[in-house]
């Protein structure tokens, strides 16, 4: 009887471990009974997203409900501030996103907004977040990343990345710095499809590598990988499945090469496109594990039971065919749950007082105003005229985007107009903005752009519209790459509803109470 003991002992071990290496999601704003009972099976990881959300007070109570089944759990959630919201996700956040941050350049700023946005995901009860973002945007015409950036200079990402560390993990909440080894240099939503970087190793080093460096340096809890392929390190899987990139490189010590890193590699969401359609989410969390990756993240598509079961059952089968080495699964599992019980301990420290402000005077300090003569204020209802990209999924289409709302507040009776490259393409560009001219019956304009630089049919609408209405104002919400325009250019460096906020005051003259 012994060793059937012993069997029975070493796989509840073995199922336990594969429980507590995944990070899933589910749907809606109470924790269902599947989930209540994997946590008491060995899960020690839930992932939040927007539609887990309604305000925090049930927030909390959610969180609360899970902890009574679980003291020692990890509640991650994707809050990056700006573009990329969870906790105001259908409202549009209270704080700049990094690229606002960096155009301010002020690190005490970027840690003071750090530390307030960890405040409240702290008071939640959430404490872990999959950021800050540390990619490098070398490349303009990045699909994803953008705004979501600190910006193009690789010193200027690696103090802003140290800085937001220092002011989220000051507040109890475990940053997870993403997307590692860099996903800046990209042309490709990895969402989408797999992206291919093709720099040289000395490049990687000299631009993706410096924030990561610094975010280690600073202490980050956590680091993602990215599901790009970087043939310098590895010719054949992306990093999230690569040793040479997870193994070799964050881990390797520095004498060796590497980074040093100690703490949990977290994978990007495994149903993404650049893995799910080459490798299957099974096959790829097998081989993520085994290069070196601790959590597995998956539940921003697929939010159920079954897939917490199907990954289960092929992380254990892996171990029992040889695939997995069943120490590797250990490690994994034993990193998750050291970071599940140092969070809950975690020390808030002192003076960590409410700054609810401090997100608008970030974004007002951001914002960069370029006037091609005199601009007389807004003193009447305006018409805004939307030119509106297809949202990326990081971003997402439910969170609302533009000044208009921020600008009826202060000026009410404005109006405005949503257009698309479909529009565009349907109507022709000179049908578009005459019926924009029409709409708006002689009042001001404001157009609101987002990466004109990164879509013609908006480039050619908006020449087109300040042809007629040079005194036209523009806001450019995304990175200003393209050179100003209009009578009043003004640049937000993001899309975050303080930074609406901020652009709203500048055209109207106006300053409104920092009060959320």
């Amino acid at each position: 009887m012994t060793p059937l003991v012993r069997s029975v002992r070493s796989a509840d071990t073995l199922t336990r471990d594969a429980l507590a290496v995944l990070q899933p999601g589910f749907t809606g704003t109470t924790a269902p009974d599947w989930l209540l009972r994997r946590l008491g099976e060995g899960l020690v990881s839930v992932g939040l997203f927007g539609r887990n959300v309604a305000d925090p007070a049930q927030l909390a109570a959610l969180t609360g409900r899970l902890r009574a089944e679980r003291e020692e759990l990890i509640v991650a959630i994707d809050e990056e501030g700006g573009d990329v919201t969870r906790l105001e996700v259908r409202g549009g956040s209270s704080f700049p996103g990094n690229h606002a941050l960096g155009a301010v350049d002020d690190t005490a700023l970027t840690r003071a907004v750090a530390r307030e946005l960890g405040r409240r995901l702290a008071d939640c009860g959430i404490n872990l977040n999959w950021a800050p973002s540390a990619d490098v945007n070398s490349n303009p015409g990045n699909p994803v990343i953008g705004v979501r950036s600190f910006g193009a200079d690789p010193q200027l990402v690696a103090r802003h990345t140290a800085a937001y560390v220092e002011g989220l993990q000051s507040a109890g909440v475990a940053a997870c710095t993403k997307h590692f080894p860099g996903h800046g240099d990209t042309a490709v939503d990895s969402h989408h499809d797999l992206p291919r970087i093709a720099a040289d190793l000395p490049t990687l080093r000299a631009r993706e590598l410096v924030p990561f460096r610094a975010a280690v340096a600073a202490g980050t809890r956590a680091v993602m990988s990215a599901h790009i392929l970087l043939p310098a390190l590895d010719g054949e899987h992306p990093a999230t499945l690569s040793p040479a990139a997870l193994h070799g490189l964050l881990r390797a010590p520095a004498t060796e090469g590497g980074l040093g890193f100690e703490g949990l590699i977290v994978t990007d969401g495994m149903e993404m496109q650049a893995i799910s359609a080459t490798y299957g989410i099974e096959r790829g969390s097998v081989l993520a594990l085994a290069a070196g990756a601790d959590a597995i993240c998956v539940g921003g598509g697929l939010a159920d039971e079954d897939i917490v079961l199907r990954l289960r059952d092929a992380l254990v089968r892996a171990v029992r065919d040889g695939e997995l080495p069943e120490q590797r699964l250990a490690d994994a599992a034993a990193r998750v749950r050291a970071l599940a019980g140092r969070t809950r301990s975690a020390d808030v420290g002192e003076g960590a007082a409410p700054a609810p402000g401090i997100g608008l005077t970030a974004a007002r300090r951001a914002l960069r105003l370029t006037a091609a003569g005199p601009y007389a204020p807004l003193a009447e209802p305006a018409y805004v005229a939307a030119f509106t990209p297809l949202a990326n999924i990081a971003v997402g289409d439910e969170t609302p985007w533009g000044v208009a709302a921020e600008l009826a507040r202060l000026l009410p009776g404005t109006e405005t107009a949503t257009c698309t490259a479909e529009a565009a393409a349907a109507a022709g560009t000179a049908a578009l903005v005459d019926g924009l001219l029409t709409a708006a019956a002689g009042r001001r304009l404001v157009a609101v752009v987002r990466d004109v630089h990164r879509h013609p049919w908006m480039a050619e609408a908006l020449r087109t519209l300040l042809a007629a209405r040079p005194d036209t104002a523009v806001v450019e919400m995304g990175v200003p790459q393209a050179p100003p325009q209009g009578a009043l250019h003004l640049a937000t460096h993001g899309a975050a509803r303080v930074c609406a906020q901020a652009a709203a005051e500048a055209l109207t003259d106006r300053r409104v109470s920092p009060g959320e």
